[in-house]
């Protein structure tokens, strides 16, 4: 069984940076799309970025296009995300989430189409 665990949250001033990794183990996280989302305090979780397992394949939320880059390391079995220009609205618990038996290039937006998840990263942004 897979597992999956979500480091490099913190506490950020708005305009840095920080980069989240997404570590698989149990299984290679090579051959599952992955995806990152984020719920914030009395919010529903939502769709952050999505890569493909090929990684040939990548997909935003409009609020984070142009500053955030989802990317994979296969011989690191590890899903990264890279997140700059972060803003106060950036500021909840990210979570990991991956599925195999998709395509080369297929990515995915919704929560339900993942059968794995992490237990999740707090990233605050303070103004």
């Amino acid at each position: 069984q897979m597992q999956l665990v979500e480091t490099g949250g913190g506490l950020v001033q708005a305009g840095g940076s920080l980069r989240l990794s997404c570590a698989a183990s149990g299984r290679t996280l090579s051959s599952h799309a992955s995806g990152w989302f984020r719920q914030a305090p009395g919010k529903e979780r939502e769709f952050v970025a999505a890569i493909s397992w090929s990684g040939a394949r990548t997909g935003y939320a409009d609020s984070v296009k142009g500053r955030f880059t989802i990317s994979r390391d296969s011989a690191k079995n590890t899903v990264y995300l890279q997140m700059n220009s972060l803003k106060p609205e950036d500021t909840g618990v990210y979570y990991c989430a991956a599925r195999g038996g998709s395509l080369y290039s297929s990515i995915y937006y919704a929560a339900n189409d993942y059968f794995l998840w992490g237990q999740g990263t707090q990233v605050t942004v303070s103004s």
